[in-house]
Formats: C-alpha cells, structure tokens, sequence
C-alpha cells in the first residue's frame, strides 16, 4: 500500500518563518548587528540581508552604521526596531487604577494615562474611560505611524478563545466582553486581545526583565487577590481554557475566612489585602496605600502591625514552597502588593519556604521583584497585541 508523503514547508512558509524570527529577535533584544543576527539566528549573511531589507520596506526595522565600533574594518549594519513608528495599545484593568499605554516595537512605553478606578466600575463604564485615555494620546502620533493592535491585561479569570472575563471576584465582574466593548467604543479595525494580568506580566518578565534567560518561571501579582502568571519549559502555561494560575484560591485553611470567590480558606484570604488589613486591625481601610501604611507601621515599631507582617509573609512562603515543589521554577518573581509584602517580611516567606520546600526543588530557585516593576502588566499586554505581527511581519 503506498504511504503518502508528508510535503515540508514551501518557501514562502520558510521565508516566513524567517522574517519573524528576526523581528522577534530585535523587537526583544532591541539594535542588533547583522553579524549577530547571523549567528544568533543560524542563517547565512545573504539571507539575513534579504530578511532585513524586506522588513525595512514593510518600514518595521531600521538599519544603520554603528556609532563606534573600536574595530579595524567595515563595521555591520545595526538593525533596530521602528518603535517610534510601529506601536500597540495596552491597558491595565486593576482593581483601583486604570492605564493605558502606547508601547512601540521593542517594548519601548511611549506615552501613558493613569486612572483613579471605582471598585464597582463594570466593564461597560471602563470601557470609555480606556478609550478616552488611548484617543488623547493618539493626538501625538506620529502621521506616518501604524497601530497593529491592542492588549488588555485583567485582574481575573480570562477565556483565551474570546477573552470574555469569566470572573473577576476582586472588580465584581462576571462575564464582562472587555474587549468587544473597548473595540466599540474605540471604533478602530485592530485586534484586541485580553489576557490575565499575572499571566502578561510572567510574559513581559521572561521576554525582557527579570527572568530573562529563564524558562521556568512563577510571578505572583497581588492586590485584593492573588494570581500567579507560570512559564514552563519557556512556555506560557494557562491551561485548558485559559484561566491557569488562580493560585489565589487554593484552599489552605479549612473552613476559614470566606473569599471574595465565595469559598473559605482560600490563600488570597492570608495573604491579599484582606487578610493583612484584619490581622492589623484596619479592616475599614483598603487599597495599597493602606498596606504600604502597615508596612511603615511595622518599621516604625507597631507591635500589631508587625505581627499581621510577620503572619502574612509565613503565609505567603507557605503557598510559594507549594507552588515550588509543584513547578519547579527557577525563579519566583513577586509583583504587586506581593513585592511589597515579600519585601516587608522576607525573612519569615525564606524561612517558610526552607522549611516547606523539597530540598530538590530548593537547590536553584531565586526569589526577585519585577524588573520592569508596574510596567510589566502593561508591557505584557502590548505583547499580546505584537504577537500576530511577529508571527507573520508582511501580512
């Protein structure tokens, strides 16, 4: 019986391929020599010339002489990204705040806004905001610039066919359209994408800032809640239908405190902003300045304030050693009120974590803060919107 062979890729598809590969390199490594791209990419000098003419007609890379080069001989071409020409929108959904942000190719944050957020603000109300904020900075764009898309980075669980917010205890939203109402509202034909906050900013960290060079990585984002954003094997790993990562919600306590989720004893409860605030007797007060108020409290010499210290940061190496001995990560990278409760108490979330951790698992892990700090979540976002062109750059 004849067996059918299986044809290998075109040129086109090739090409293709190729083409992404060396926007993807600059547009996260930013100028690169053509000698580099070479041999970065394991392609030949002819056709890394070929692949950045191509881009630099499409007006996506730039290339140019070096400024200095220190070497005798004909220096190499320099390939920059066009990122005061070639941009996307990228808004972050948080529980007090609202920012959106020009991010152009490379990661470069151009312009931004930032938003006081009402804690009942539904999706419908946010929307305009979002918008208002991305049509006011669209007055300095440039006449020759192009906008390839928008990413929308929220505080929830997200469904990556649609990116329908399924449910978002700490912004009360369920079965919130985020991107069918900003695409509305905004009135403009580019693809919006919506992702998990934790997830874009695990994304942004492992691309270009702390965990670069990293392929197994867990970011925590707090605020209200706790998410986490997982890379494995230098992959994004958000589950089946896309709300990977709660790990806000895993039961620690039975029958505890109840959860803005609806169930007790959930992880988010000891260490979100709740649980801090009570254990510190401010259960009236919330948002992040009013956590950063126990942590000044605690340094001041608060015995109250640093008792609900010392307990959250045990609680929060009790759920990090859990979520260690599951992943394996090389790094933990803590964002949001997270960094700045690790920071308060991280000798209690390492002696936590020592006692809890398989010495296995122990052996190579660093714990950091995000590199690129609140921006991550924001980066992250544009990330998902670059992601179709550096897929397929001439299409």
């Amino acid at each position: 019986m004849a067996v059918a062979m299986r044809a290998g890729p075109s040129q086109d598809e090739i090409r293709r391929q190729n083409l992404g590969a060396l926007l993807r390199y600059v547009h996260v490594h930013g100028a690169t020599t053509r000698a580099e791209l070479t041999t970065a990419l394991g392609l030949n000098r002819s056709t890394i010339g070929a692949l950045t003419a191509d881009l630099a007609g499409a007006g996506l890379v730039s290339e140019g002489t070096p400024k200095e080069t220190g070497r005798a001989g004909r220096p190499s071409l320099v390939v920059r990204p066009e990122s005061g020409r070639v941009y996307a929108y990228a808004y972050s959904v948080e529980v007090d705040r609202l920012r959106a942000a020009r991010v152009g190719l490379g990661g470069e944050v151009l312009d931004r806004r930032e938003l006081d957020r009402p804690r009942n603000l539904v999706a419908g109300e946010a929307a305009p905001l979002l918008a208002g904020a991305v049509k006011e900075m669209h007055h300095s764009v440039p006449p020759d610039s192009f906008c390839v898309g928008a990413g929308v980075a929220v505080c929830g669980m997200v469904r990556r066919d649609d990116g329908l917010v399924r449910l978002s205890p700490t912004t009360g939203w369920v079965d919130e359209p985020i991107g069918a109402a900003l695409a509305d509202e905004l009135g403009i034909d580019v693809p919006i994408t919506v992702g998990n906050v934790a997830d874009v900013a695990a994304y942004a960290e492992h691309a270009r800032g702390a965990a670069t060079g990293c392929d197994n990585v867990i970011y925590l984002y707090g605020d209200v809640g706790v998410g986490a954003g997982i890379i494995a094997g230098g992959r994004r790993l958000t589950g089946h239908g896309g709300y990977g990562g709660e790990v806000g919600h895993m039961v620690v306590v039975r029958d505890g405190v109840r959860c803005d989720c609806g169930r007790r004893g959930c992880w988010e409860t000891e260490v979100g902003e709740h649980g801090l605030l009570r254990a510190a007797g401010r259960s009236e007060a919330r948002g992040r300045e009013a956590l950063l108020a126990v942590f000044d409290a605690a340094d001041r010499g608060d015995a109250r304030a640093q008792s609900a210290v010392r307990q959250a940061g045990d609680w929060l190496g009790f759920g990090v050693a859990n979520l260690v001995n599951i992943f394996n990560p090389e790094m933990v990278i803590f964002g949001g009120t997270m960094r700045d409760l690790y920071l308060a108490a991280a000798a209690q979330v390492r002696s936590r974590l020592n006692s809890n951790g398989l010495p296995a698992c122990l052996e190579h892990v660093r714990l950091r803060t995000p590199k690129l700090g609140d921006d991550a979540a924001l980066i992250g976002a544009a990330e998902l919107a670059f992601e179709r062109l550096l897929a397929d750059p001439l299409n």
